[in-house]
């Protein structure tokens, strides 16, 4: 999907004037959801920033039907819902949009269970590694060495929790990396999750201004940063082949990469890590690299 037509798309997803932080990366997400499959989803948000975004009716910040329910529920009240609405012959697409902490933490036992189920929903975690709207809490997917409030002095003592990973051994239809930094890339991942029966899951990297502690106008550039620095892969799987996708391709190879220090430098919650903590960094990322490759031929049998 072009850029072109996500701006003309009859749902823009988020309305204006909703309480979301300047440059905030669920807003950005959230209008990609509404722009390519608004007319038909219906969203199931666990407790989070999103629940602020979102509001109250009639004073919704979001222009899709949406659920609030509890931080542990969310996949297992999607499942029940999707089920109500093929009874009841209802053409939607049920989404689960959801944090970090409702997904590989405090939600992560209904989402096995709906993936091992294999449940015709579509769960988006839009990760911005960290309970944002309780503090900036450390979640299972914080980066190591990443200050929070629960970290405060040396940061994150434990490594992140790859929760596309996870999904793919638990052998779903589909599963994807997705960032607010590439919507099209995005856009075209949601357009193919939405033609496929069953448990699909994209993982959507949101780097969050406040929480991370970067100016709220280098929102996109920081989720670029990501990407050109290896320190985020973008990749799916479908129909039995894991792919690493056009935006990361270049980054494959190690030499084309940018230094993850000018990926860490811009924020805040870094501040304090020292050069061997960053070259630790650089190789917990070549590892990670290295096992995304070794995916990718297997699946595709080269392996």
């Amino acid at each position: 999907m072009s850029l072109q037509r996500l701006a003309l798309s009859k749902v823009k997803g988020i309305l204006p004037g909703n309480p979301a932080c300047m440059g905030c990366p669920h807003n950005m997400g959230l209008r990609v959801v509404g722009s390519v499959l608004g007319e038909k989803a219906v969203l199931v948000v666990p407790a989070g920033c999103t629940s602020i975004i979102a509001g109250n009716w009639p004073k919704a910040g979001i222009d899709m039907p949406l659920l609030h329910v509890p931080f542990a529920s969310a996949a297992a009240v999607a499942s029940g819902l999707k089920a109500s609405h093929d009874i009841l012959g209802v053409d939607s697409i049920t989404i689960v949009w959801s944090g970090d902490g409702g997904a590989a933490d405090i939600g992560f036992a209904t989402l096995s269970g709906a993936a091992v189920r294999n449940e015709d929903i579509l769960v988006i975690v839009s990760d911005n590694e960290a309970y944002m709207n309780t503090g900036v809490q450390a979640s299972g997917t914080t980066m190591w060495k990443a200050r929070t409030t629960t970290s405060p002095i040396i940061g994150k003592t434990e490594e992140r929790k790859d929760i596309a990973l996870l999904m793919l051994m638990h052998k779903v239809p589909y599963v994807a990396t997705a960032s607010v930094g590439y919507p099209t890339d995005f856009a075209a991942k949601l357009e193919k999750a939405a033609k496929i029966r069953g448990f699909k899951l994209i993982h959507l990297h949101s780097p969050c201004p406040p929480g991370w502690r970067f100016d709220s106008e280098k929102t996109v550039h920081i989720a670029k940063l990501a990407i050109e620095t290896g320190a985020w892969i973008l990749w799916e799987y479908g129909e039995g082949k894991l792919t690493i996708s056009p935006p990361s391709k270049p980054y494959t190879d190690k030499a084309r990469r940018k230094p993850i220090a000018e990926y860490l430098k811009l924020q805040g919650r870094f501040a304090h890590i020292t050069e061997e903590d960053v070259k630790t960094i650089e190789e917990n990322i070549e590892a990670n690299w290295r096992l995304i490759r070794e995916l990718e031929k297997i699946y595709s049998g080269e392996s």
